[in-house]
């Protein structure tokens, strides 16, 4: 089979398409042709070994597939790795039928960053009717969804930020009710003018950095900052307990790898999202499929941050 085996850590340099044998089944696997597989920003880090979780030369990165299985039905399934490459060895008791009419594309939306949005919102933060959520980079894979769950669970204003014109109308087109520059030099106020004025009360952070430091002083009191990621690669200020208390203010921390240990609250956030797209009551936002011998472009505009959506490998093209 081909497919994107890792050699050395680095950047997009090093993803290179090598002729591979077929991985070996495990207990309960089967080892179907990948469809496709989701390529998200997590998987930069997976590259570089900048992740939560350390990774071990060699392997194949990729962390969700549709595959094809036995019986010709399309099957989605969350895996460590193993995703970049045209086969892969996994347990169908542990995927998820792809229902008819929703893509490839849109069935890889709802895993590593539908659940992430899904369960930012309703397990991490425990979003209120009438509440304002800031979604930051609104125009990638887990914003374009959480922009859409927050207007469909009752959020009073969704607030988008983005960094080019065209990212924030998409976030607008979704259903945002005011989009701002995420590179203005003073984002606490432009959050604070763009919600009349007054703290927010939930803001879904993946950023770092200068952006979650004044996302954090943006919050109103009993405000509450979910962190999901680190895409500027640099940690924010240390954050004193007595701070936090004196603004009744609350960081929580999100890693989808903690719901592989609960099987039924991904399968909670996976399967709903699914019937929302079924039910055309979901946009999923693909924003470019690509080859194997692309998929270092990939990286490159996950990295330069010019993506929008979920992107997509079709590693049969």
């Amino acid at each position: 089979m081909r497919g994107i085996q890792i050699t050395q850590f680095g950047g997009p340099e090093t993803l290179t398409v090598s002729d591979l044998p077929d991985p070996p089944p495990g207990d309960g696997e089967q080892v179907l042709d990948v469809i496709a597989a989701g390529i998200n920003y997590a998987d930069t880090h997976q590259t570089e070994d900048s992740y939560l979780a350390k990774q071990k030369l060699p392997f194949i990165p990729g962390g969700e597939v549709v595959v094809r299985g036995t019986d010709g039905a399309r099957r989605l399934g969350l895996v460590g790795n193993g995703g970049y490459a045209q086969r892969i060895a996994i347990d169908p008791r542990r995927t998820f039928p792809v229902p008819d009419g929703v893509s490839d594309g849109a069935a890889l939306s709802t895993l590593v960053q539908g659940a992430t949005a899904w369960h930012l919102l309703k397990t991490s933060t425990h979003l209120q009717a009438g509440e304002s959520v800031v979604v930051h980079a609104a125009a990638g894979g887990v914003g374009t969804i959480a922009v859409q769950l927050a207007k469909r669970w009752g959020a009073g204003r969704v607030i988008a930020t983005a960094s080019t014109d065209d990212k924030r109308q998409l976030a607008l087109d979704l259903g945002a009710d005011v989009a701002v520059d995420s590179r203005t030099d003073n984002l606490r106020d432009a959050l604070r003018e763009a919600n009349g004025g007054a703290g927010v009360d939930i803001v879904l952070e993946m950023t770092g950095g200068a952006v979650f430091d004044q996302s954090l002083i943006a919050l109103a009191p009993l405000g509450r900052l979910a962190v999901f990621g680190m895409a500027g690669r640099r940690p924010p200020t240390p954050i004193e307990p007595a701070s936090l208390m004196a603004h009744s203010t609350a960081v929580i921390g999100f890693w989808l790898a903690h719901l592989t240990r609960r099987p039924e609250l991904l399968a909670a956030a996976v399967t709903d999202l699914l019937d929302l797209l079924a039910r055309d009551e979901l946009r999923a936002v693909v924003g470019g499929t690509y080859s194997l011998d692309q998929v270092p472009d990939a990286h490159r505009s996950l990295l330069d941050r010019s993506s929008t959506g979920k992107l997509v490998l079709d590693p049969w093209a």
